[in-house]
Protein backbone atom coordinates (compact mmCIF):
# COMPACT_ATOMS: atom_id res chain seq x y z
CA UNK A 1 0.00 0.00 0.00
CA UNK A 2 2.82 2.42 0.86
CA UNK A 3 5.50 0.79 -1.27
CA UNK A 4 8.34 -1.59 -0.61
CA UNK A 5 11.89 -1.02 0.56
CA UNK A 6 13.71 -3.77 -1.37
CA UNK A 7 13.17 -6.85 -3.52
CA UNK A 8 15.22 -9.97 -4.24
CA UNK A 9 14.24 -12.24 -7.12
CA UNK A 10 15.35 -15.89 -7.13
CA UNK A 11 16.32 -17.68 -10.36
CA UNK A 12 13.04 -19.66 -10.19
CA UNK A 13 10.95 -16.46 -10.36
CA UNK A 14 10.00 -16.11 -6.69
CA UNK A 15 10.39 -12.55 -5.44
CA UNK A 16 10.79 -11.61 -1.77
CA UNK A 17 9.80 -8.03 -0.94
CA UNK A 18 10.57 -6.14 2.27
CA UNK A 19 8.20 -3.42 3.37
CA UNK A 20 7.64 -1.16 6.34
CA UNK A 21 10.93 0.67 6.75
CA UNK A 22 10.73 3.42 9.35
CA UNK A 23 13.58 5.89 9.19
CA UNK A 24 13.97 9.22 11.01
CA UNK A 25 12.94 12.11 8.79
CA UNK A 26 11.02 9.94 6.31
CA UNK A 27 7.22 9.95 6.51
CA UNK A 28 5.72 6.62 7.50
CA UNK A 29 2.21 5.86 6.23
CA UNK A 30 1.68 3.32 9.04
CA UNK A 31 3.96 4.29 11.95
CA UNK A 32 2.42 1.74 14.35
CA UNK A 33 2.43 -1.19 11.90
CA UNK A 34 5.42 -3.58 12.00
CA UNK A 35 7.44 -4.36 8.90
CA UNK A 36 6.44 -7.14 6.55
CA UNK A 37 7.90 -9.59 4.05
CA UNK A 38 5.89 -10.43 0.94
CA UNK A 39 6.28 -13.23 -1.61
CA UNK A 40 5.37 -12.87 -5.27
CA UNK A 41 5.57 -15.64 -7.89
CA UNK A 42 6.55 -13.90 -11.10
CA UNK A 43 5.74 -17.06 -13.08
CA UNK A 44 2.02 -16.54 -12.52
CA UNK A 45 -0.10 -14.91 -15.20
CA UNK A 46 -1.24 -12.19 -12.77
CA UNK A 47 1.31 -12.19 -9.93
CA UNK A 48 0.26 -10.69 -6.60
CA UNK A 49 2.19 -10.05 -3.41
CA UNK A 50 1.21 -12.29 -0.48
CA UNK A 51 2.28 -11.41 3.06
CA UNK A 52 4.40 -14.13 4.65
CA UNK A 53 3.63 -15.15 8.22
CA UNK A 54 6.56 -14.62 10.57
CA UNK A 55 7.43 -17.32 13.11
CA UNK A 56 6.33 -17.09 16.72
CA UNK A 57 8.95 -15.81 19.11
CA UNK A 58 10.15 -13.19 16.61
CA UNK A 59 10.02 -9.60 17.89
CA UNK A 60 7.54 -8.45 15.26
CA UNK A 61 6.79 -5.15 17.04
CA UNK A 62 10.32 -3.90 16.33
CA UNK A 63 10.65 -5.46 12.85
CA UNK A 64 11.91 -2.66 10.61
CA UNK A 65 13.30 -4.31 7.43
CA UNK A 66 15.91 -2.38 5.49
CA UNK A 67 16.91 -4.44 2.49
CA UNK A 68 16.55 -8.14 1.81
CA UNK A 69 18.76 -10.82 0.35
CA UNK A 70 18.50 -14.55 -0.21
CA UNK A 71 20.96 -17.42 -0.23
CA UNK A 72 20.44 -20.32 -2.63
CA UNK A 73 22.39 -23.50 -1.83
Amino acid sequence: EAGSEDIDILPNGLAFISSGLKYPGIKSFAPDKPGEIFLMDLNEHSPRAVELRISRGFDLASFNPHGISTYVD
